[in-house]
């Protein structure tokens, strides 16, 4: 579920943060154009105020200064905008002389227009924070040029352009507003899309994990008739195929080893007969020997088929009673013991003085689960020459280990070596299966069966087995 999880949350954050990255450029681009619309329409109104007020004074340049300078002042004590903008007559030394706004007795301003214009003989325009007040605003100063073509000053607009930055401010915002609304839209329709594609994903692969554990002929919704919809359909046919060839793989099993354990049967029989007889020749009896040593090694190896088969299908029960484990497991060691003893194995059992209470178990199962582990222990591990048992009582749980001196297992095989039929890159003989029907004892009495490297070399495996079922 967290890798679905995952990708709901990267198709969401894909989607939206395309969308906002190009919202965002909207917004910007938006607010530009407000900003230019606005500034260029206030700048060219101001521009034209200018030109046509200094046209309207070109009739006065033939007066000398005084009379001139007197006119200006008039003209800014009259002058009827100044509620929006200001009236200013700067003279040629950068002087203010005269302002809509009265007798003037602050700074002179300073902006860079003003000498751009006496310099060009041109309008030129500012937009700005003021030197003096630090305010934003906008400025147009044009030449004001005497009859005999000197320039004697300028005249200049200036206005505040707050109310303007506000303007463009709301726009901002409102667009801003409208990218938010867009991708809350955008976040609540990708959501419901992507539920509708993740949930049944995310039903599919739950159920896949579970045919992958072995759930087979387990089957999936179709809640759609797509793309998703014939992905759950394969899943439920190959299910039900692996299903139906486990369960013809089982009865074969089943049905094989039941065939095979009656000769067997006879030929153990047989096989314990003939060695009976006192009169057989050294090669004889060896033959046999090997006969009965290997018909033993097989029979074990049906009864393990025929155990698996019963796991798989769901029948293996427990015959669970009181029972002395300490005894059961020192019987099982030594008796295991005299037979590794003939491949050249010592088999040593590492006693102790753990007052072991009777243990509710089946003794039958546990001794299988020993049995199969000494048998591995003497396949994988058995060129070490030696093999270590000891049992103790640990927290309420009795724990079982057996250890060998061989090459131990790969660490990339640990994971799987309990897996049925897994051999790994052992070259020993067997089915594979051991493990995995031991795995599922202990799991039915409540214990545990794990598998490491032991330090020095070698294979632990730890048995854990709990004091109360």
């Amino acid at each position: 579920m967290k890798k679905v999880g995952g990708l709901r949350r990267r198709w969401l954050m894909n989607t939206v943060g395309v969308i906002c990255a190009l919202g965002m450029v909207c917004v910007l681009v938006v607010t530009a154009s407000f900003a230019a619309y606005y500034y260029s329409n206030m700048e060219s109104d101001m521009r034209y105020r200018a030109r046509t007020t200094t046209e309207f004074f070109a009739d006065y340049i033939n007066q000398n200064y005084n009379e001139y300078y007197q006119s200006c002042m008039t003209y800014a004590k009259t002058f009827e905008d100044r509620n929006d903008l200001e009236l200013q007559f700067i003279n040629k030394q950068g002087k203010l002389v005269a302002s809509s706004y009265g007798d003037w007795a602050g700074q002179s301003p300073t902006t860079s227009e003003i000498g751009e214009a006496m310099s060009t003989r041109g309008v030129r325009s500012y937009v700005g924070r003021d030197p003096v007040t630090g305010e934003r605003i906008m400025a147009v100063s044009s030449p004001m040029i005497y009859s005999n073509g000197e320039v004697i000053g300028v005249l200049r607009y200036v206005t505040s352009i707050k109310l303007v930055d506000g303007q463009i401010f709301m726009v901002a915002l409102t667009s801003f507003g409208v990218l938010l609304v867009v991708l809350a839209i955008v976040i609540l329709s990708s959501n419901y899309f992507v539920r509708s594609v993740m949930v049944p994903v995310a039903e599919i692969t739950e159920k896949a994990k579970m045919i992958s554990g072995g759930s087979y002929g387990i089957q999936i919704k179709r809640h759609y008739d797509d793309e998703i919809g014939e992905l759950a359909e394969t899943i439920n046919e190959m299910s039900a195929k692996i299903s139906q060839n486990e369960k013809m793989q089982a009865e074969f099993i089943s049905q094989l080893s039941h065939e095979l354990r009656t000769p067997l049967t006879v030929i153990n029989g047989w096989s314990e007969t003939l060695l009976m007889d006192e009169n057989m020749d050294a090669d004889t009896r060896q033959g046999m020997k090997i006969i009965s040593r290997e018909a033993k090694r097989l029979t074990e190896m049906v009864v393990d088929l025929l155990d698996f088969t019963r796991m798989q299908d769901g029948r293996m029960t427990l015959n669970v009673e009181p029972a002395d484990i300490r005894s059961e497991f020192e019987d099982t060691v030594f008796m295991y013991g005299s037979r590794l003893a003939q491949e050249g194995i010592d088999l040593e059992y590492l006693d102790n003085d753990d007052d072991i209470p009777e243990i509710p178990c089946d003794p039958k199962r546990l001794r299988q689960v020993w049995l199969n582990v000494l048998d591995n222990a003497a396949k994988h591990g058995g060129e070490g020459g030696r093999i270590e048992a000891s049992m103790s009582y640990e927290s309420d749980q009795v724990v079982f280990r057996i250890r060998d001196y061989g090459p131990g297992i790969p660490e990339d095989e640990i994971p799987l070596v309990k897996k049925k039929f897994y051999k790994g890159s052992s070259k020993a003989r067997g089915t594979g299966i051991g493990l995995a029907v031991s795995d599922e004892i202990m799991e039915m009495h409540g214990g545990s069966l794990t598998l490491e490297n032991a330090e020095g070399g070698g294979t632990l495996v730890t048995i854990s087995l709990p004091a109360a079922l």
